[in-house]
């Protein structure tokens, strides 16, 4: 009986390490503060702030962030300039930077 609950305790360790690891999840947390850019922004629930979203759009890169709103996807989507020229960006759920 001893064995048993031994080997149960393992297999439920072991379990919820898989669910801790977010490598394979939906919804991943966000594991740095480096803005990344991807070619279309991922639909979800946007925690960020306005402020927030304004500056990690900043950090990509872009200046005059303005005109920032949340859309219906949750997604933040504003005006920007980057390299003298004034461009749509958006900011998703995971932190990731857009221009559309």
């Amino acid at each position: 009986m001893m064995l048993f609950a031994a080997l149960a305790g393992v297999a439920f360790a072991g379990a919820a390490n898989a669910q801790s690891d977010t490598t394979g999840s939906h919804n991943p947390a966000i594991k740095n503060n480096t803005p990344r850019t991807t070619a279309a922004a991922a639909k979800g629930r946007n925690s960020f702030t306005e402020h927030q979203a304004q500056v990690r759009i900043g950090k990509a890169g872009f200046t005059n962030v303005s005109g920032l709103a949340k859309n219906g996807n949750g997604v933040w989507q504003g005006t920007a300039m980057k390299g003298g020229s004034k461009v749509n960006v958006a900011l998703d759920y995971k932190g990731n930077v857009t221009v559309h």
